[in-house]
């Protein structure tokens, strides 16, 4: 007889059919990123049904966020790329993927009858084998100014060769190594702004010193001001109705009307003396500017920007070093944003105001073009990642070699440890020294090339002591990686293998999987 402790439509999946629908979920969102990995990876093109909006991309945490998954280990993966795209920025379809192969393994190993937990007693051998091996192939140049900048833009082309911007990677190197050690050693990436203009080709992209906003110069205002003083306001300059919600205003004589408008002009224009009274020369509002107000600013020779939405008036406030203000009664206790000039500028067909000279001075803005839209929205998303890569490499200097050279190295530490282990162990760490080796095998099979070959080949090289051997997928063939410039972070490489086997051992652990009821259409039905 069995009792029913679960409510009504609540499922649960015991044992191996909970791992197996764990290990399925996973492997299948490795299966579906994989193909997105290295200089040869494919693109995918999402499209949504409800808006019909359609997005190209091959960045593995941005796929993985906009697909709807109902499987919870896939969403366990779908985590770890988040928490990579946040910690490093790059690296999430590395993570995504290892992470589903650590599982691939871990079931034909559950097939043989070895218990999860010494699975994951293995994992953890081999994860802490592999890591050591990383850091002693470290290579720190951190000391050495010239050599250090040689390896960021190394560091920049390996990681852009990946993305839509891998044909013009070297210009894009340079950009993005000139932006980041603009910010001094500093991880916020508020200060680099990124703008995106239809139009030109991708090449045309280039790196502005300052501040733009993509806002035009009120009318009849000075297009160019010099040793700006700026008030950042967040306040309504539309004409000052008479805001009683409801209210109705009856009047029996036209000229009564008049007065009420003398009156709301009069109460607009107290408003601007107050602005002027802080002694400044521009004002940037959030809100809109109407006619009248932008009018007074223009007699009293006060350059005003309306509309510059929320993101514009916080980088303004960020890199002007000024405070965004709502009212205006003490002008002793405002903070001003200061820069040496204000000037409109043209980008294609618009027009858009740059600031120079702001009191930031590590602030940049980087102005993309490019055919279209989309091509644009994954350019700014290859461009983010590595100047994500870039500013914590500023930080953890340490530098490790790419191209399939650091995971067969971490294999090699791998498969020695497996040695000295004793059990049924020694198999779990075997086989986290094999999932590691599928990083460089499905970087050559997305290249069209024969794996089997290519990767014995790289595995014979750095087992007899090559260490700096990868893979030239162009020619088909192994060469020294760091003749060759192909150069990671070692920052990155660390947190996707530490990210993968924790997120592969939190899956293993599962033997349950207990799916709530389904919210029912009538909140109030008990």
């Amino acid at each position: 007889m069995s009792v029913q402790i679960f409510g009504d439509q609540v499922t649960e999946e015991r044992g191996e059919n909970a791992r197996m629908s764990a290990f399925v979920g996973a492997i299948a969102v490795g299966d579906l990123v994989k193909t997105t990995l290295g200089p040869k990876g494919m693109d995918k093109l999402l499209q949504s049904m409800s808006t019909g909006q359609a997005m190209v991309t091959n960045d593995g945490a941005t796929i993985l966020k906009s697909i709807a998954l109902d499987n919870a280990a896939a969403k366990v993966l779908v985590n770890i790329s988040k928490v990579q795209d946040d910690e490093v920025g790059d690296g999430t379809t590395s993570v995504t993927v290892l992470s589903a192969e650590l599982l691939r393994e871990a079931e034909k190993l559950v097939d043989q009858k070895i218990h999860p937990q010494t699975i994951i007693e293995g994992y953890r051998i081999a994860s802490a084998a592999a890591l050591q091996a990383l850091e002693r192939a470290a290579v720190d140049n951190g000391s050495n100014s010239e050599a250090f900048r040689r390896d960021l833009i190394s560091i920049a082309k390996t990681t852009l060769s990946s993305k839509v911007l891998s044909q013009d990677k070297d210009y894009f190197a340079e950009l993005a190594v000139d932006a980041v050690l603009r910010l001094k050693g500093s991880t916020n990436l508020e200060n680099i702004q990124i703008i995106k203009k239809a139009g030109g080709r991708l090449i045309d992209s280039y790196l502005d010193e300052g501040f733009i906003l993509d806002k035009r110069i009120g009318v009849n205002q000075p297009k160019r001001l010099e040793n700006a003083k700026i008030l950042l306001a967040n306040t309504p300059m539309d004409i000052d109705k008479v805001k009683i919600f409801g209210a109705r205003v009856k009047v029996d004589a036209t000229s009564k009307l008049a007065e009420l408008e003398r009156a709301e002009k009069d109460k607009m224009r107290a408003k601007v003396e107050k602005i002027k009274a802080h002694g400044i020369n521009c004002f940037v509002n959030r809100q809109l500017i109407y006619n009248w107000p932008e009018q007074l600013f223009s007699d009293a020779g006060v350059m005003s920007i309306e509309h510059a939405d929320f993101a514009g008036i916080e980088r303004l406030s960020l890199v002007t070093g000024g405070e965004v203000v709502s009212t205006f009664d003490q002008p002793e206790l405002v903070k001003l944003g200061h820069c040496d000039l204000i000037e409109e500028i043209m980008i294609g067909e618009d027009t858009l105001t740059k600031f120079s000279g702001v009191a930031a001075g590590e602030a940049c803005t980087i102005v993309l073009r490019g055919a279209t839209e989309h091509l644009l929205d994954e350019a700014e998303r290859s461009l983010h990642d590595a100047l994500s890569v870039l500013s914590q490499t500023v930080v953890e200097t340490r530098t490790v070699l790419g191209g399939g050279c650091s995971e067969m190295i971490m294999s090699r530490a791998v498969d020695g440890a497996a040695q000295n282990v004793d059990g049924k162990r020694a198999l779990a760490v075997e086989a986290f020294g094999r999932a590691l080796r599928q990083l460089p095998t499905i970087l050559v099979d997305n290249a069209g090339l024969d794996s089997s070959e290519l990767v014995s080949k790289l595995r014979a090289a750095i087992y007899n002591g090559m260490s700096t051997s990868g893979l030239d997928l162009d020619n088909g063939r192994i060469i020294d990686m760091r003749e060759a410039g192909v150069i990671e972070s070692y920052k990155l490489k660390r947190a996707v293998v530490s990210s993968a086997s924790e997120a592969a051992e939190l899956l293993l652990r599962v033997d349950n999987i207990i799916r709530a009821k389904p919210r029912s259409a009538d909140r109030n039905m008990m």
